[in-house]
């Protein structure tokens, strides 16, 4: 069995968390799609196809895995799975026989193909590609899920950690440390036996499971309320953890967080509430800052992502933040906000703009460009090493190219929020 996992156009729409990364590396549950993709096929040998500029990062961080690689992918019958597929329970499908699409709404879930039909497939082709098998292939239904828009993510992840839980079985150790105190089924909880977990703690597994992976920290006075995950290394400072929140790895994490995810390496300390969000990686957010989640007429809530007001089917959407991004203390997120990564964004006392582009800052409630962006990789390069890790060479040209490929969005937001401020002027 020999799948490769591979990114098409839909990535553009899950903006800003892949602009660093590829799809298939997003967190919902307890692991990332990839994660789950792979636990679907169980395959024996795993390639990808990503964006060019992502290319020498996977192979960076994943020197097995065949990246770009048109040789590999010649050697053999392949399923190539969309990166954005979040796969169905159940066992794997019959992958012997003829080469067939399988479909979710009309777009490729996955594809079962023979070398010859690969011949000539990259990255900036496999589109016209996936068109063409549609046409040409048999269909099946794929199940599962193909995840469009960022907040779908979120909405999905408390049942995905539970998922996840599932698929793991018993791995995940139950510990029962002095003066915890349990609300709910105790089969509910996992605590790993390497976690630290101080007195004065609750666990509520009432509506869903509590999973405390290897070396994280829970201090005293911290709520955890399942369905919650929390990552390996990280710190929970007498927080309140609602339902449906997943913290990734070495976060610190404050306040209040509901149905959110936190990639990884990201810093709430302090209180404030964070809500129905996604946070990316190397984030802080400073003391006192709120996410709001809802409308005050609870209206369907509406976010711009790629310049279009794309309506979100839900009046609970919070805010969605690119990596080494900088939210300062008292800073207010309005509801369905976009903030890209390595914005900069300082407190007005009222609400923020909803939209801030990538490498933008936003100061007095105008929203402006940082135009030296080295100082800011020079920044991301402290902050990463104050955590003991490099910033790589490769990585920093990753950032340089985010830098140029979200110029354009930069000219068009600023333009946009230009022409009221001369109409007032006038």
């Amino acid at each position: 069995m020999r799948i490769c996992l591979f990114e098409d156009r839909g990535v553009a729409d899950l903006d800003p968390l892949t602009l660093t990364r590829p799809a298939f590396d997003l967190l919902c549950g307890i692991t990332s799609l990839a994660a789950k993709q792979t636990r679907f096929f169980a395959p024996c040998t795993s390639g990808a196809l990503v964006r060019p500029f992502l290319a020498d990062l996977l192979r960076e961080r994943r020197p097995d895995l065949p990246v770009n690689d048109a040789a590999w992918l010649g050697q053999g019958p392949t399923v190539l799975v969309n990166a954005r597929w979040l796969p169905p329970d159940g066992l794997r499908p019959d992958l012997t026989g003829e080469s067939f699409v399988a479909t979710i709404d009309g777009e490729v879930a996955y594809a079962f193909v023979t070398p010859e039909l690969l011949a000539g497939v990259t990255p900036g082709n496999i589109d016209l590609h996936l068109e063409e098998w549609k046409s040409l292939l048999p269909r099946r239904e794929a199940g599962g899920t193909m995840i469009g828009r960022p907040w779908e993510l979120v909405e999905r992840n408390g049942e995905e950690i539970e998922r996840d839980l599932r698929a793991r079985g018993d791995r995940g150790l139950n510990k029962r440390p002095m003066d915890f105190s349990l609300v709910g089924p105790a089969g509910r909880l996992r605590l790993d036996p390497s976690a630290k977990i101080e007195p004065l703690v609750v666990a509520d597994t009432t509506n869903g499971a509590v999973v405390v992976d290897r070396d994280a920290h829970i201090a005293a006075f911290t709520r955890l309320e399942g369905p919650c995950y929390v990552g390996p290394g990280s710190q929970i400072h007498g927080a309140k953890i609602r339902g449906g929140t997943s913290i990734g790895p070495y976060c610190h994490i404050g306040g209040e967080v509901e149905a959110s995810i936190v990639h990884g390496f990201s810093n709430k300390y302090h209180d404030g509430f964070l809500g129905h969000s996604y946070v990316g990686e190397w984030v802080n957010i400073g003391a006192g800052a709120q996410t709001s989640d809802l409308r005050h007429d609870y209206g369907e809530v509406i976010l711009t992502l790629g310049g279009l007001r794309i309506p979100t089917g839900s009046h609970k959407v919070g805010s969605f933040i690119g990596d080494h991004t900088k939210i300062a203390i008292g800073s207010l997120l309005n509801t369905g906000s976009n903030v890209g990564a390595f914005a900069g964004l300082l407190p007005t006392g009222r609400l923020l703009p909803r939209c801030v582009p990538s490498f933008c800052r936003v100061n007095d409630g105008a929203v402006a460009e940082n135009e030296d962006c080295e100082i800011l990789f020079a920044t991301a390069q402290e902050v990463m090493r104050r955590r003991g890790v490099e910033l790589s060479e490769t990585q920093l040209e990753v950032y340089r190219r985010v830098y140029d490929q979200t110029a354009l969005a930069r000219r068009q937001t600023l333009r946009e929020n230009e022409r009221p401020r001369m109409r007032r002027t006038a």
